[in-house]
């Protein structure tokens, strides 16, 4: 079994079993299935959102492997992977409390709460209508040498997300007030795997999915060699040359994620 709480937790359930204080909690529900149930709620003053998973079963985690899928079998990877971004100074999810026991995973009961990021907004609906009403310059570059960054680092440090898309990422509003600066917070982190070194194919995967989502927000060719140049902190035309396989591979599995998303080919870019 591991637990942790933060200091107010720690006292607010001084002497109390932390799993059956989280299963007594109820709130605004987003999702419950497949093991898996997700709320936001209040305590004092403070919001937070809490996923409880209590075990998906044998035939669902037979299932997903049979799929060549990776089964979530619990919250470990996104408490780990949150404190493992926040030491690497990415800007993410804060858990405040987390928890985990039983051996079996078809049965293991586990749960992490976080700080409910107020005042953001995602990323996918602030450029919804950026082909119309193009952002300020500035704003853009910073935003996507931000995400450049973040990946870079994310990648760097052997962790890669899975569901790795613009609506990931948070915009502090309070941030707009200067647009050199956006502050983001990257979320849904529960299928993020932890290694020593990111695979190649789980690099691409995500860099394609970033790149697929933001497809339909108006960026350029020259938003995209930004990008490249920020990701791999070096030449572009050194990057696009010695590692032409990993960005045509990206460009490939994105536009079959479009091809598949929208029923039709992407614009043409590069």
């Amino acid at each position: 079994m591991k637990i942790f709480l933060n200091d107010m937790f720690c006292q607010l359930w001084q002497g109390e079993d932390p799993f059956a204080k989280v299963l007594q909690l109820d709130g605004k529900e987003y999702r419950n299935k497949e093991g898996r149930r997700t709320l936001q709620l209040t305590l004092g003053s403070c919001s937070y959102f809490l996923k409880v998973h209590q075990g998906i079963g044998w035939k669902e985690i037979f299932k997903n492997l049979s799929q060549l899928r990776l089964p979530i079998i619990g919250a470990s990877n996104e408490f780990y992977a949150a404190n493992k971004l926040s030491a690497l100074g990415v800007d993410t999810l804060t858990p405040v409390a987390f928890g985990k026991k039983g051996l079996n995973p078809a049965r293991q009961l586990s749960f992490i709460m976080t700080k409910d990021l107020i005042g953001t907004i995602s990323l996918e609906d602030y450029c919804a209508d950026w082909k119309i009403n193009p952002p300020p310059f500035r704003q853009k570059i910073a935003l996507v040498n931000l995400l450049a960054k973040v990946s870079r680092t994310m990648h760097g440090a052997g962790i890669n997300h899975r569901d790795y898309y613009i609506c990931h990422f948070l915009l502090a509003e309070e941030s707009l007030s200067d647009v050199s600066k956006p502050l983001c917070y990257l979320i849904d982190l529960h299928r993020a795997q932890l290694r020593n070194k990111t695979p190649f194919r789980w690099a691409v995967k995500d860099i394609a999915g970033l790149y697929f989502s933001a497809m339909d927000i108006g960026l350029g060719k020259k938003d995209l060699y930004r990008f490249i140049r920020s990701y791999c902190s070096g030449d572009l035309r050194h990057e696009l040359t010695e590692n032409k396989t990993f960005w045509r591979q990206v460009q490939s599995k994105a536009e079959k994620l479009y091809l598949k998303d929208h029923g039709k080919q992407p614009g043409s870019v590069f």
